[in-house]
């Protein structure tokens, strides 16, 4: 940083400082201007003059009210008019005290708004200007008049810019602010969907196999002694379901690691083309399970597909998990006008027939994806005994419909 940077820099930290500054300056031009005489009687050519020692006390009152500008400006230009006014009307030859005026509405006008500017401004214009026109000792159209006609109005004006500036700086550094608060809470806000997402995933990927290891193994303990064959046929049922679930965890995991774009799956997203294939998982496992499908020939986009399939998906969990080893579930897919139906039902034949009595993520994850594609999704307890899940996805997503519309 240079010399004038940090002499800079250290005056606008002590303004009061920066403003004595100014008005010794402001005085020094003044007392050199009263030395000059642009009236000389010997030609055109300035001459030198010796100025009155009222001169000076009112370029010196003046000056000193500009060390309080920036305190109290239109006091300040008050008692700046009011010297100027004097020097005007008593002073001849005349004396430059008008330039504190100036500089005093210079400091209104950049201090305050654009209207308050117009009105001190052209009330000092006419006051000055009319004073030292009709009451002062030289004509009315001389050189000197006119001069602070001019001067008074380039002050109120250039205030007025300096105003102008500060405010349009002003508000692009909010607007930077602004954006960048925006863009933090929009980084922060993805991060907590990419997160409800992975857990989501993860739920939908851990919990039905670890279901099912989970009752393959409890069958295989049972029968290990008088059924060895049986016990050996759910063994291989758990070591099928847990080799899926490393399967489908190291997909997951392998593009969270990713450090750019992941790469398109090499598996479609399941859907319910693989219904069958869901559905016998859980019977392998034990679980009745009847379906009814009225959905032939229906397309659905991988989103819908995927929401339905994850649906059904995490009911017969809950099912396997909840309902007893007696328990009985229904599947129905139906195509009703623009959405298609998921129901399924359990006849809650365990003393834990609710799922969300464990305290489990898994019916907030069945919303959050229902929800996410605009769709419902009820669920409760069946009167009679059981419990009853109901989600209605629509066919078409908002980009489909857009593309279809095209």
């Amino acid at each position: 940083m240079s010399t004038l940077d940090r002499t800079r820099c250290r005056l606008k930290a002590h303004p009061l400082a920066l403003d004595a500054t100014l008005a010794a300056g402001v005085l020094l031009c003044m007392v050199a201007g009263s030395f000059v005489d642009p009236n000389d009687p010997h030609g055109i050519a300035w001459g030198v003059r010796t100025p009155d020692p009222l001169a000076l006390v009112l370029m010196t009152l003046g000056a000193l009210a500009l060390v309080f500008r920036r305190r109290a400006p239109r006091t300040v230009l008050a008692l700046t008019g009011t010297v100027s006014v004097v020097e005007c009307v008593v002073d001849d030859p005349r004396a430059p005290v008008a330039m504190a005026a100036v500089i005093a509405l210079f400091t209104v006008a950049a201090s305050t708004d654009r209207l308050t500017t117009w009105r001190l401004g052209l009330l000092t214009m006419t006051v000055l200007t009319g004073t030292a026109m009709l009451a002062g000792p030289l004509p009315w159209y001389a050189q000197e008049n006119l001069a602070i006609f001019a001067w008074t109005g380039i002050g109120a004006t250039a205030g007025d810019a300096v105003r102008s500036r500060r405010a349009v700086v002003q508000a692009i550094r909010e607007r930077a602010e602004r954006a960048e608060r925006t863009r933090e809470e929009e980084a922060r806000r993805r991060v907590a969907e990419e997160r409800l997402r992975i857990a989501r995933d993860l739920h939908d990927v851990v919990a039905h196999h670890i279901a099912l290891v989970n009752v393959q193994a409890g069958v295989a303990a049972h029968v290990m002694d008088k059924r060895p064959d049986q016990a050996k046929e759910a063994l291989a049922h758990v070591r099928e379901a847990s080799r899926s679930a490393l399967n489908e965890l190291r997909a997951t995991v392998g593009l969270l690691r990713q450090s750019g774009d992941p790469e398109a799956p090499t598996e479609p997203a399941p859907g319910l083309d693989r219904l069958d294939e869901l559905v016998g998982t859980f019977r392998s496992a034990g679980l009745h399970i009847e379906i009814a499908r009225a959905d032939q020939g229906t397309t659905l986009p991988a989103a819908v597909g995927l929401a339905a399939y994850r649906v059904i998906q995490e009911a017969l969990t809950n099912v396997q998990k909840h309902a007893g080893t007696d328990a009985k579930a229904e599947v129905s897919v139906v195509r009703v006008g623009p959405n298609i139906e998921i129901t399924v039902l359990d006849n809650g034949s365990g003393e834990d027939d609710e799922p969300v009595s464990g305290g489990g993520h898994g019916l907030l994850g069945m919303r959050e994806r229902v929800t996410a594609l605009r769709g419902t999704l009820t669920t409760g307890p069946r009167y009679g005994g059981g419990f009853r899940v109901h989600a209605i996805l629509p066919v078409k997503t908002r980009s489909r419909a857009a593309e279809d519309a095209v």
